[in-house]
């Protein structure tokens, strides 16, 4: 069992053990530079220094996929100077060692066409590296949007039905979730959004079809390894029922348990 944070205690428990998927909107860091008088990049720098800390403290609760928001297809149409300082942080904040430390993969999904050469080749050189790690995996959505994603999953399914190779009555949910970049990995459980926003902006939209969603005002720059711990522990206090009666939920646990 893993340790989490009870919120009415405020202590480490063994309750629970961690969601197996835990995908996170990092938002705030440009509100969080602001109020305090700083540039914008200001923001983005605490957020990668956020970004070690949860990652390491995902590790630590038995966490085994851990996927984040990092820069969406929207997010090109953001002034070219942003854009430019975002690209080249990305390639400054790639620690292996992080990921190696932790015997964490990482992994990339998005429209990786659209970044240019330097830091495609960046990040592509870390996934590369970390690819036999098993603890857990770190995917990074970068030049991402959900639509994008469904888009080009339908292109691909419509090619192969073109080519005679399956046809249209084969093509079930499942086959469309093999064809999504996220393939390799089961959907969220948990959906964790800061910065006070209550929307999930074209993110995992499939995949997130039953996840669970935790909305906090906290500025990413500012997310600690606690509220973490509450994110998680509010997981806990929902019933995932899949259309089914929580009467029908309650019996099947309670079958498992025995």
């Amino acid at each position: 069992m893993t340790k989490y944070m009870n919120k009415e205690e405020n202590t480490i428990t063994t309750e629970q053990t961690a969601p197996e998927h835990i995908a996170i909107i990092m938002d705030g860091n440009g509100r969080w530079a602001r109020e305090r008088g700083l540039d914008r990049s200001a923001g983005h720098s605490a957020g990668v220094k956020a970004v070690r800390q949860i990652t390491e403290e995902c590790v630590r609760l038995g966490v085994k996929y851990l996927t984040l928001y990092t820069f969406s297809t929207e997010n090109w149409n953001r002034p070219a100077k942003e854009v430019e300082m975002l690209m080249n942080l990305f390639v400054q904040s790639m620690e292996e060692d992080l990921f190696m430390r932790n015997n964490v993969r990482m992994c990339l999904i998005g429209d990786k066409d659209r970044l240019s050469a330097p830091v495609r080749d960046c990040l592509q050189h870390c996934v590369d590296n970390t690819s036999r790690n098993t603890r857990m995996t770190v995917t990074l959505a970068i030049s991402y949007s959900s639509r994008w994603e469904i888009t080009d999953a339908v292109q691909q399914l419509a090619r192969k039905v073109a080519d005679g190779q399956i046809t249209p009555e084969q093509i079930t949910e499942d086959c469309v979730s093999q064809h999504l970049q996220t393939s390799y990995m089961p959907d969220p459980d948990l959906l964790i959004r800061t910065g006070g926003e209550l929307r999930i902006s074209n993110y995992l939209l499939w995949q997130c079809a039953y996840s669970e969603f935790y909305f906090c005002d906290t500025y990413w720059p500012d997310f600690s390894e606690e509220d973490l711990h509450k994110a998680i522990h509010a997981y806990y206090q929902r019933q995932r029922r899949y259309g089914k009666t929580g009467e029908q939920v309650q019996a099947e646990q309670e079958k498992l348990i025995k």
